[in-house]
């Protein structure tokens, strides 16, 4: 794979490419790095690539030239507003150097284990990724909500890993992307949640689902999402609601300034009981299904005690709720090879009656 660099992108060529070195061997693929040192060289460079290979393009300084009739992942270090020019299949922003190892992965998923892609609105951020098991199923269902503090600089591809790692074991996996309320608003984030749960049961493949046996799994700001939507008692209705470090009480979180003060850059200001009321999960308490609760004990303290908290009100409320507390960062809730991951698999197999284990071809 291909990683062109326009002009001034990093400022240090030997950590860039550390840490390419890395990802790519994480994913046991070789890549080359293409440096520019002008706006002219760097189209240049953008257009030799090889039409029908998705490559990754870091503009630094430059413009980014057409690229509508191939596939590229642009990466900007900074927060900048979404590209959406065609050939641009995904854009990822804000995440600093780090965003390279993320495009690098994204790159990767899609070609070695890539989806169908669903949307269920008209605007950029409207879709959801389906992966389904080899056979005629009917398979159950995970649906894949992301977190990020409710920022546009987080996306599904974050949750990329988990989709595969449930497809091997026999899930068909619905990752989904929304907008975010820094470029829309909390409403439509939730609304978009909504949608994209409500258009699973209608895709072409519904027949290869099993509809009874859907578990919704969120991550982080995910978890709220999860947890929110489950509570609205969508159709069909989910066997399990799975909260991964899950932002599960938006009154802490926001008395805290969590997240650089997220909660109230996504609501537009400060705590509101109105808004709390019907999004915080802790308020919504008793959901009336199975949820399993799970955090690592690395994480963030505020979010281990938040986590902790709504397992005790939920089980005062006699919600069936499980618990998994090991330890584990932040994001090792959601790596395949973490211990966490697997005690969260095996609770998850067993409440929706799933082997759990993974197939010969992962």
């Amino acid at each position: 794979m291909y990683v062109v660099f326009g002009p001034d992108a990093v400022k240090d060529w030997r950590t860039a490419a550390e840490l390419l070195a890395e990802a790519f061997a994480a994913h046991e693929v070789t890549g080359e790095l293409v440096p520019t040192s002008d706006p002219a060289e760097f189209a240049a460079a953008v257009r030799a690539v090889a039409d029908d290979a998705e490559f990754i393009v870091v503009p630094g300084s430059a413009a980014l030239p057409d690229v509508a009739d191939r596939q590229v992942i642009r990466v900007d270090f900074g927060r900048c507003p979404l590209d959406t020019a065609p050939g641009v299949r995904a854009h990822i922003r804000g995440r600093g150097l780090d965003g390279l190892r993320y495009a690098v992965s994204s790159w990767y998923f899609r070609r070695f284990h890539a989806p169908v892609v669903h949307t269920y609105g008209t605007h950029r951020q409207q879709w959801a990724d389906l992966r389904m098991p080899p056979g005629p199923g009917p398979f159950p269902v995970a649906v894949l909500i992301h977190g990020g503090y409710w920022k546009p600089w987080w996306d599904a591809d974050i949750m990329d890993a988990l989709a595969v790692d449930l497809t091997a074991r026999g899930y068909a996996t619905w990752n989904i992307e929304y907008r975010r309320p820094i470029e829309s608003d909390w409403q439509t984030m939730a609304d978009d949640v909504a949608a994209a749960y409500a258009a699973l049961a209608d895709i072409p493949a519904a027949n290869r689902l099993d509809l009874d046996r859907i578990v919704v799994v969120g991550h982080s700001a995910g978890g709220q999402l999860a947890l929110r939507l489950v509570a609205d008692a969508p159709t069909p209705r989910p066997a399990l609601a799975v909260s991964l470090a899950g932002v599960l009480d938006l009154h802490p979180a926001c008395e805290r300034a969590l997240g650089d003060n997220a909660v109230s850059m996504a609501l537009g200001r400060r705590y509101s009981a109105e808004v709390h009321r019907h999004s915080s999960p802790i308020e919504r308490l008793p959901i009336g299904i199975p949820q399993l609760v799970v955090v690592g004990l690395d994480d963030d303290p505020d979010l281990l005690e938040i986590s902790r908290h709504y397992v005790n009100r939920a089980t005062a409320a006699h919600d069936p709720v499980g618990f998994i507390e090991l330890p584990g960062d932040h994001f090792a809730v959601i790596d395949p090879s973490a211990e966490i991951w697997r005690h969260t698999m095996e609770s998850v197999s067993h409440t929706l009656g799933v082997g759990g284990e993974m197939s010969d071809s992962a």
